[in-house]
């Protein structure tokens, strides 16, 4: 089984990310050489419910078991609810501490949240906002422990859109660093044995990446991606996955 991902297509009227043209062709080597499609969030630019119609309209021809998590753009309009009725409508799979099973393989995706890595990152003092923000990562990650655990699948896979190791970030500004992603989303993968784990977000980064047991983690940002001259990240199953377990 081979999983394609991509992520950070930042559709929409502007024409700053993915054109059709691109996104027409993600589908089509999808289709040749993937079995199933991962995107991993800010799919729109602005969150718009029409950006969403406009990506589902580009995705013609899309014939694979696709799912997906959000990522920030999503929630820039305030419409996030419409746009995930829009992709579950075209059949992509939405995942919010929800999982997804394919043919032995299981998938279990949050958006994932800010706040640094190791000793840099934020800790829940001082005011009610920082203690908020702090918040809103540990509840990511609390949520993705929640879906690893209901997997059974010989093979699990995570799918985020903030990073949650700070190696494939680097070469980001230092000082955006703490914001594109957080260590507290670690625990979960290496207590449950994750297979691999896919994120986007961090545009400048590096592709791939391990967890501190030895996880391996890729940053599939679509930016970062096609400076390589790709348009997705290509990860083979191991068959020994399938059958050592």
């Amino acid at each position: 089984m081979r999983i394609a991902a991509v992520g950070d297509l930042h559709f929409g009227e502007e024409g700053h990310g993915a054109s059709r043209q691109d996104v027409a062709r993600i589908v089509a080597e999808a289709q040749d050489v993937a079995d199933v499609l991962v995107l991993c969030g800010d799919l729109t630019t602005h969150g718009r419910p029409a950006e969403a119609h406009a990506l589902i309209e580009a995705l013609d021809g899309l014939d694979l078991p696709t799912l997906t998590v959000l990522g920030n753009h999503e929630f820039e309009a305030g419409a996030v609810d419409e746009v995930i009725d829009v992709l579950r409508e075209r059949g992509i799979h939405v995942l919010d501490g929800d999982t997804f099973e394919v043919d032995g393989v299981g998938f279990a995706g949050v958006k994932g949240f800010a706040g640094g890595f190791g000793r840099g990152s934020l800790g829940a003092f001082g005011e009610p906002l920082m203690k908020a923000f702090v918040q809103e990562a540990v509840d990511e990650a609390l949520k993705l422990e929640n879906a690893l655990r209901k997997l059974g699948t010989p093979v699990r896979a995570a799918v985020l859109h903030y990073a949650p190791i700070q190696e494939t970030i680097e070469g980001e500004p230092p000082e955006i660093q703490a914001f594109l992603g957080s260590t507290r989303l670690l625990p979960p993968l290496d207590s449950f044995q994750v297979d691999v784990v896919f994120h986007g977000h961090a545009h400048s980064g590096r592709i791939d990446g391990h967890t501190p047991g030895g996880v391996p983690v890729f940053n599939v940002s679509l930016p970062l991606l096609q400076r390589e001259g790709r348009l997705l990240h290509l990860w083979d199953v191991p068959e020994r996955e399938l059958a050592r377990r």
